[in-house]
């Protein structure tokens, strides 16, 4: 009888073990909750912190001219109203959420004055993207994920947010958005991310959850695969286009149109799609950056940038309950590998530029180069201040 109790034991640890090693041990590298904070590549002498921005959860660049677009609120709103982080009090979110430009030369702010808008509920923005119309190089389309509050006086708490997609556009240093169209679709889950097309009529987007409310939605999401990434066109209507995903966040696409890249914030990896023709996604690659992943952005050069949090449980206090808790960024440039190791199978270079402590950069959802300008920016979702360093 001992002998098999022993035998039974030694089976359940074994299993334990691999259970560790497959699941647990990954996830626990992921977080950071063993890493110590490297603090290098900022200069705070070459930093500007400009705090008249604030809450601004994505950060897009408008290479040709250079100015920033942000979609912001307010620190102590957004500990209300987050549903990306299950934060579901309506009652206290903003009803002052907006859509501005920074011009890095003049260092002007503009907050940008809705046009054509009718909802009687405020905007309570999100991830966002801005794209050059391809019929008037001087027209911008802004693609805005807007978590509204259930209708009909339900509790978000029991129901989740009645989240759309808001299509508007606007001119290069214009200072309206015009309202084009409110895109609400059962699709349209949990979106976090979004990214347009130039012509104002369609846009991937990122469900960041498999459920609007559910018990152990965190949980889930550390070990399952339950998130997806739809399309919508304005006159086709939406659809997913790749499901089964871990822990989407943040999403970009190429000028071209034929790359789509995915971050996996609990899973630390970007997933590089194809589009299709029917805009449907192909997975070619998978690529490990080792860290919590939120935003991604291009350069001009091509390459693709991801905010990461290299201390998990430091943005979980920085958004849930205290945006003053410091919490440490980094930032990582990947780009196609064109050396030696292209031909052992290493198609991208993986490189963090810079890891900083929290005292120049803190709770950092979204970073954007401009390689033009040799300027970075950084900034994020409970943010106190937009950052600006030249690097």
């Amino acid at each position: 009888m001992a002998r098999i109790l022993l035998t039974l034991l030694a089976v359940v640890f074994a299993l334990l073990a691999i259970l560790f090693q497959i699941y647990l041990s990954p996830l626990l590298k992921t977080l950071g909750i063993f890493r110590t904070v490297e603090t290098f590549g900022l200069d705070a002498a070459k930093c500007k912190k400009i705090p008249e921005l604030q809450a601004c959860e994505k950060l897009v660049l408008h290479q040709p001219s250079g100015i920033i677009y942000l979609a912001c609120s307010t620190p102590e709103s957004r500990l209300a109203w987050t549903p990306a982080m299950s934060q579901l009090n309506a009652q206290g979110r903003s009803t002052g959420d907006y859509i501005a430009t920074f011009d890095p030369v003049t260092l002007k702010i503009k907050h940008l004055r809705l046009e054509n808008y009718t909802s009687d509920q405020p905007l309570s923005v999100h991830g966002m993207d801005v794209v050059v119309s391809t019929f008037n190089p001087k027209e911008l389309f802004v693609y805005v994920v807007n978590h509204r509050a259930p209708s009909n006086g339900q509790d978000a708490r029991n129901v989740g947010a009645d989240s759309v997609i808001e299509v508007f556009k606007t001119t290069v240093s214009g200072d309206r958005l015009t309202h084009i169209k409110t895109v609400r679709d059962s699709v349209i889950l949990t979106p976090n991310d979004v990214a347009g097309d130039a012509d104002g009529k369609g846009f991937f987007f990122t469900n960041d959850h498999g459920s609007k409310i559910a018990h152990a939605r965190l949980l889930r999401n550390a070990f399952s695969a339950t998130t997806s990434v739809g399309y919508c066109h304005l006159d086709r209507g939406c659809k997913i286009v790749a499901s089964g995903l871990h822990a989407n966040n943040g999403i970009a696409k190429t000028n071209t149109n034929d790359t789509v890249y995915v971050a996996s914030n609990l899973g630390g990896k970007i997933s590089v799609f194809e589009r299709q023709v029917d805009n449907s996604l192909v997975l070619l690659d998978v690529v490990y950056v080792g860290q919590v992943l939120d935003n991604l952005s291009l350069d001009n050069e091509g390459n693709l940038w991801a905010a990461a949090f290299p201390k998990a449980q430091d943005i979980v206090e920085h958004l849930t309950k205290n945006p003053h808790h410091l919490s440490p960024v980094a930032g990582f440039r990947i780009s196609t590998n064109i050396g030696l190791g292209s031909f052992y199978g290493e198609k991208y270079n993986v490189e963090k530029v810079f890891e900083d402590n929290g005292t120049i950069v803190s709770g950092s959802t979204s970073i954007v180069y401009d390689s033009e300008r040799n300027l970075l920016f950084a900034h994020g979702v409970a943010a106190q201040e937009l950052v600006m360093c030249r690097i």
